[in-house]
């Protein structure tokens, strides 16, 4: 009998409830044995993301190789018998099978012996990446029209001869009905489905890089994810629900890197109504300091260039009023600082910030009221109408922002592991700092970022009350650049400052006491504990910064407790970093820090084979291989097997009885 002292009306009102899903003794026994055995598989692959901020083409290529897992697993099997180059190329096929395909036919050798060689290879490296599943696992992961074949595949034993010969006669028969392609495409995309169980974004999917909107949509279609938001999601969350400040932040980060792409093609914002008033309003003005960083190719249309530069101007302006507007509605964020417009001396053509002047590198703000700096003209608050509305009306973005609230939170626990995007507001000591999110309630740690979760979706919900999500609303803007929000935490965005004063000390964004203090492991312990995260072999995993790897750092910190995957897609940054970031491997055997190169092309890595030159470092290995039931899905399914077990007891007992 089970070690318990049953309540009888509890209890049994449970297990009849249970007794509906194992109706008999048998089906119960069956689950139980099942649940035992999927206790003993080795744990699933987690692949960790951050910071992919719209670079597509990197994203899908990392996700196709599984940061290398997929050449790891080639080389453990074919470590002698394939030459460099061959692995090289075989690796390729899995990643972009359709394409690469096409140029080995068109090189007019021998297909049918290379068919016969590379169908065998997939099937070995795929019954290797799919052993640690159950059969049941697998097969809903294998398209209809080859189940039965990669099944029989997967599972006949060719070490005797006869079913050798078997196993033969089904590739001879896929080549000869011409099937060969459509099954190499098939079993290279079971592959890449199989090499990992979770995958985990840190944050960060939108802006700068052009294909957001892809990313989104390759998401929506992965077999288990999730994401903790970063700042520029929330940004993205922000403008969704028609705040205007976020509106504008979108734009012109979209305008600043010349990249119109997610707005345009990706969520249909009509970009018109801005092009139109920003022509007219500034027409005169050479707008030198609002000209992309990233221009585009060499031969690109001056007038577009400049007309890009208009409007980032524009959207600009527009922004720092909006901004105003929201932060005059909450003094107590105490962000009145950050209202630069009203700083400004018109005449003089300077600003004072702190009690120091500094002269203007323009001074052309014809749509500005010296006397109320940031009151909108006509013309603006129509423009701002347009712009809110285009927003608002994309069923896409609508959709995307939907599955960034489904499968995203602030944090999330997972195997003993911490995720979360940017930082825990600290104070100076390193103790969890209390934050007043709404007015008169303070939080701090865990509490903290659950009343942000709460405040995020309030946003979104038609039913809530409007007082209630109208602050929500606007504290999408406080979370993208708020002194103390957890994704943000740093005492100012100096975007004002950067395009329009020259003197660099202005620029500087100081850094707050979590980002001073991550490579302190009582700090880390402190945060862990504060999650109720346990365990001898814990960690905080985040990303938001990126590591200036040229320089010497290191993103392993706390000792060890502590690692920094900024993946360093975005383009701009790899100057500064020295590198494309990093991304995070944890399979059954222990952790594995990738640190990448930036990559070239989809188009190169199919033609040439070439892949992203990436380095891995082992982080932390465990002394046993890890199952299913060390994680915290083999703690559900632990209680499950007891729960069971309870229904067995009941189902003998006489307490609930067997359906017919």
């Amino acid at each position: 009998m089970p070690n318990k002292r049953y309540n009888l009306k509890r209890d049994k009102r449970y297990l009849e409830l249970l007794a509906q899903s194992f109706p008999t003794v048998a089906e119960a026994s069956t689950e139980i044995i099942n649940l035992q055995a999927i206790l003993n598989l080795p744990k699933g692959t987690e692949h960790f993301l951050a910071d992919i901020h719209g670079e597509h083409q990197a994203f899908l290529h990392v996700l196709k190789n599984a940061s290398g897992n997929i050449k790891r697993k080639v080389n453990e099997l074919y470590g002698s018998e394939l030459t460099l180059n061959q692995k090289r190329e075989f690796c390729s096929l899995i990643y972009y099978p359709e394409e690469k395909l096409e140029i080995i036919k068109a090189k007019g050798e021998d297909t049918h012996a290379w068919y016969i060689d590379t169908i065998q290879r997939l099937v070995t490296l795929c019954r290797e990446v799919s052993s640690k599943y159950t059969r049941s696992k697998v097969r809903k992961s294998l398209p209809v029209d080859f189940s039965y074949i990669i099944q029989e595949l997967l599972h006949e034993n060719t070490d005797r001869p006869s079913k050798k010969t078997y196993v033969n006669v089904i590739i001879e028969t896929i080549i000869s009905t011409g099937r060969a392609d459509d099954f190499i495409i098939a079993i290279s995309n079971v592959i890449q489905r199989l090499i990992i169980d979770e995958l985990h974004i840190l944050g960060d999917v939108y802006d700068r890089g052009p294909g957001a909107h892809i990313i989104m949509d390759t998401l929506r279609q992965y077999h288990s994810w999730d994401i903790q938001w970063g700042n520029h999601d929330v940004l993205w969350m922000g403008a969704c629900v028609g705040n205007t400040a976020c509106i504008c932040n979108v734009i012109r980060l979209s305008l600043r890197y010349a990249n119109l792409s997610t707005l345009e093609d990706g969520y249909g914002i009509n970009m018109m109504p801005l092009a139109t008033f920003a022509m007219e309003t500034y027409g005169d003005d050479p707008c030198e300091e609002f000209m992309p960083r990233v221009i585009g190719k060499k031969g690109d249309d001056q007038k577009m260039t400049r007309l890009t530069a208009q409007m980032h101007k524009a959207i600009s302006v527009l922004q720092f009023k909006a901004e105003a507007e929201i932060i005059k509605r909450h003094p107590h964020w105490k962000m009145d600082d950050r209202c630069m417009l009203n700083l400004v001396d018109y005449e003089k053509g300077t600003i004072t910030i702190d009690g120091k002047e500094y002269a203007l590198k323009s001074n052309h703000f014809p749509t500005v009221d010296p006397a109320n700096p940031s009151a909108f003209t006509e013309e603006e608050l129509l423009l701002i109408k347009r712009l809110r509305h285009s927003f608002k009306m994309s069923e896409k973005l609508a959709k995307h922002m939907r599955s960034m609230l489904r499968h995203g939170s602030m944090y999330a626990v997972c195997n003993g592991n911490l995720l979360y995007h940017a930082a825990i507001p600290l104070n100076e000591d390193g103790t969890l700092r209390e934050v007043e999110v709404v007015s008169g309630h303070t939080f701090s740690g865990r509490e903290l970022l659950d009343a942000i979760d709460i405040l995020i979706r309030t946003a979104f919900q038609q039913d809530a009350d409007q007082e209630d999500k109208q602050y929500a609303k606007d504290y999408f803007m406080y979370l993208w650049c708020g002194p103390e929000s957890p994704l943000f935490n740093k005492s100012k965005m100096a975007t004002f400052e950067r395009y329009f004063i020259d003197d660099h000390d202005v620029h500087h964004e100081d850094k707050g006491y979590y980002f001073k203090m991550r490579d302190d492991e009582e700090v880390a312990d402190r945060i862990l504990d504060a999650f109720g995260v346990t365990g001898d072999a814990r960690h905080i995993i985040n990303g938001h910064v990126p590591v200036h790897a040229a320089e010497g750092e290191n993103p392993i910190k706390a000792n060890g407790k502590l690692m920094v995957i900024d993946g360093g897609f975005s383009q701009p940054y790899h100057k500064t970093t020295g590198i494309a970031g990093y991304t995070l491997v944890y399979h059954s055997r222990g952790f594995q820090l990738v640190q990448h190169a930036p990559f070239t092309s989809a188009a190169e890595a199919i033609m040439n084979g070439t892949d992203i030159k990436s380095t891995t470092q082992i982080v932390e290995m465990s002394a046993h291989r890890m199952l299913v039931g060390d994680t915290d899905r083999g703690s559900e399914l632990k209680q499950q097997v007891v729960d069971l077990k309870e229904l067995l007891y009941a189902y003998r007992h006489g307490w609930v009885k067997e359906q017919e």
